[in-house]
């Protein structure tokens, strides 16, 4: 049955909150477990694929103020996931990496997704997933244009 864009939009519209909504209600547990907001999370994640970076950079990413950054990162140095460090040559620029500790909870927190991941997709054919990981990649190519 072939829909128009517009009825695509909507139904997309209507679909994609509320696939959101379950995934992230089974990481919930995982979250929970180690007392990581979403927020955080989303630091954590950026740290780990990016490595150190700049306060103003990752409040820019998650489109925060500073002072929200600041009050997120705060948060995780307190808990010993993050530590700041002031560039050599700039005072005022601070760069946030992770720790040990930080980099062993998102490879934990990355292998609860991939479980979950595995347990939502095993329930679906080996063709829909590839038709699936090829269209999410196709969009992924655009959006990086």
């Amino acid at each position: 049955m072939a829909v128009s864009l517009s009825q695509f939009a909507d139904k997309i519209n209507e679909i994609m909150p509320a696939i959101s909504k379950e995934f992230l209600k089974h990481q919930t547990e995982e979250f929970y477990k180690v007392k990581v907001t979403l927020p955080q999370l989303v630091i954590l994640d950026l740290l780990e694929r990016e490595g150190e970076s700049k306060m103003t950079d990752l409040a820019n990413f998650t489109n925060v103020t500073t002072a929200a950054m600041t009050g997120i990162i705060d948060r995780l140095v307190r808990d010993g996931y993050v530590e700041r460090a002031h560039d050599t040559r700039d005072r005022r620029i601070v760069n946030i990496k992770l720790t040990s500790k930080g980099t062993k909870l998102i490879g934990q927190i990355n292998l609860q997704r991939r479980h979950s991941i595995i347990n939502i997709f095993g329930k679906i054919s080996q063709q829909d997933r590839d038709d699936y990981l090829r269209i999410l990649t196709r969009i992924w190519e655009h959006l990086k244009k």
